[in-house]
């Protein structure tokens, strides 16, 4: 069984910052990749960041060197850490892995950029 849950969303000025964790209840944590996604008002639910079980990470255009995603396996958590925030990153933010060919994503955490 899978379970994602997402925490740490809220309402940042422009140019802020947050931090995104995602709590893992998955067997073989170390073993899976990971990835955030995020999905804006009326806008289709895009991948902003991925991080593969050694660690490789690779990022969204919009969000290469303000974004940084990491995980903890001691921990089953994967953190998305969001530097100089603008009012397009606004969003929820959502938790993914997939196994067996199968996604499962979390309930996901609403970030709002506005001043």
């Amino acid at each position: 069984q899978v379970h994602l849950v997402e925490s740490g969303g809220g309402l940042v000025q422009p140019g802020g910052s947050l931090r995104l964790s995602c709590a893992a209840s998955i067997s073989f944590f170390s073993l899976r990749n990971m990835a955030w996604y995020r999905q804006a008002p009326g806008k289709q639910r895009e991948l902003v960041a991925t991080i593969t079980k050694s660690g490789n990470t690779n990022y969204a255009d919009s969000v290469k060197g303000r974004f940084t995603i990491s995980r903890d396996n001691a921990k089953t958590t994967v953190y998305l850490e969001m530097r100089s925030l603008k009012p397009e990153d606004t969003a929820v933010y959502y938790c993914n892995t997939a196994i067996d060919r199968e996604d499962y994503w979390g309930q996901g955490t609403q970030v709002t950029v506005s001043s």
